[in-house]
């Protein structure tokens, strides 16, 4: 079963295997990392999600001190398909925006997912159409 991804169903799905999975161990520089998203042009218009410690989250967090914007196809690209140089190649040519504490986002560069995390992650690319 594919669902495409920003649709409120997958939301919906990476939820069920968020609550399935348990307890995921974050690494600890993601441990109290908040970061709000803002995804441009997805199937039901601009999309807000949050990345918290290190997991995503629908809806922006009132505890996160930075928002990253950015199309549906990079947003994709980073954090389904893990390709964190389609993330530093969007930063370059200005097709990700940053606003607010940008110091946040050096977390996620050096940051190294956790085995429980990258499972968890495996399976939400794997429902991800």
């Amino acid at each position: 079963m594919s669902l495409e991804f920003l649709t409120d169903e997958w939301f919906a799905k990476v939820e069920e295997l968020r609550t399935a999975a348990g307890d995921v161990e974050a690494p600890a520089a993601l441990a109290d990392l908040v970061i709000n998203i803002t995804v441009n042009g997805g199937p039901n218009g601009d999309t807000e999600m949050a990345l918290v410690s290190g997991m995503i989250e629908r809806g922006h967090n009132a505890d996160g001190a930075t928002t990253m914007i950015l199309p549906a196809d990079l947003a994709k690209r980073i954090f389904i398909e893990g390709d964190q140089s389609a993330g530093m190649q969007g930063f370059m040519t200005g097709q990700i925006r940053i606003e607010g504490d940008m110091s946040k986002l050096m977390a996620l560069q050096t940051a190294q997912p956790t085995a429980s995390q990258m499972a968890l992650q495996q399976q939400i690319k794997e429902v991800t159409a």
